[in-house]
């Protein structure tokens, strides 16, 4: 049984982040969180701009265990920029410190479009969209230090995920964010599509999971989810949470096209389409057969929890009286 010195969460204030530290310290190991910013996390915080080499080898210094769980501004230009400097350095900085290195990876690498059904981590890389190709380029870079035995490396491949502190999800944007304020869930894409979703919670319990294994390391893994679920269930179980009856709404192509003119990140989120125009369901397979005990958390629970997270109490009374009176 190997001995866990220090595990480390780059990235620590995000939404998986997050969830990778309450694991960790739910299992009594011990844990620094690294950021770029402060935040209340219950264990000592390092900020870090992990960009800059000094600072990747001061925030991994001493580490045993290495969480990638950084998330850079959701733009194409800065991905192809940063993604791969980002990782040469944390690569370096592990590999200085003989730490093994667990990344949270995304789906955005598959291609062409439309994916097979269900795909699962044997789906062939060609990407078309721009953010897909710079993050199949830094995976590449992962992939060949570990075939080079520079670091010890196991991938965990997330679905688009929803949860506590996540304000990027497509369940928080187009949906809770808006129901908070009394508006109805505004669409880009068509609402009877199924697509597969991971809860935070269940990432931060998988990449754990992940890292202590001896024989995960050296593979990749698709995380565990869900069965799919299509915007216009997703609307019903929003309903419930909240005591609303809001009609999911979807915006005409053609004023999305002329707000992305205006809106950069309405552009970015239209180049990832193809996830949501067709079918888009992921096998979890591999991980479930491997983890047989690890329980997934149900939409009605995982939702749940993302609605305290972002919705007090006030918040939904005012949202619902507005509601019923407007």
């Amino acid at each position: 049984m190997p001995h866990y010195n220090l595990h480390t969460v780059l990235g620590a204030s995000g939404a998986v982040g997050r969830a990778v530290v309450d694991e960790l310290l739910g299992r009594g190991l011990p844990a620094r969180a690294v950021s770029r910013s402060m935040y209340k996390s219950g264990i000592a915080t390092v900020p870090a701009d992990l960009l800059q080499v000094e600072d990747a080898h001061r925030a991994i210094r001493g580490s045993s265990h290495v969480y990638l769980c950084v998330g850079l501004p959701y733009a194409a230009l800065v991905w192809r920029r940063d993604w791969p400097l980002l990782m040469r350095n944390v690569i370096n900085a592990c590999a200085a410190n003989d730490a093994r290195l667990i990344f949270l990876d995304n789906v955005y690498m598959y291609g062409p479009a439309p994916l097979q059904q269900p795909f699962d981590e044997s789906h062939p890389q060609q990407p078309e969209s721009e953010k897909g190709k710079a993050r199949k380029a830094t995976l590449d870079l992962l992939k060949s230090a570990m075939d080079k035995g520079t670091v010890q490396a196991v991938i965990g491949r997330a679905a688009d995920f929803y949860g506590p502190y996540a304000t990027n999800s497509m369940l928080y944007v187009s949906f809770l964010e808006r129901m908070l304020k009394s508006r109805a869930p505004q669409l880009l894409f068509p609402p009877d599509i199924p697509h597969t979703y991971s809860d935070t919670v269940d990432i931060g319990r998988a990449l754990v999971a992940l890292a202590l294994a001896e024989d995960t390391y050296g593979q990749t893994w698709h995380l565990p989810v869900n069965p799919p679920i299509t915007m216009q269930e997703a609307t019903t179980v929003f309903n419930q949470l909240l005591g609303t009856a809001f009609k999911a709404r979807m915006l005409p192509f053609w004023l999305q096209r002329l707000t992305g003119l205006f809106i950069p990140p309405l552009r970015e989120v239209r180049e990832m389409g193809y996830q949501f125009r067709y079918p888009y369901v992921m096998s979890d397979r591999k991980f479930r057969e491997r983890f047989p005990d690890f329980e997934v958390t149900g939409y009605e629970e995982g939702l749940g929890r993302m609605v305290q997270n972002f919705g007090t109490p006030k918040t939904l009374h005012r949202s619902i009286a507005k509601q019923e009176t407007g």
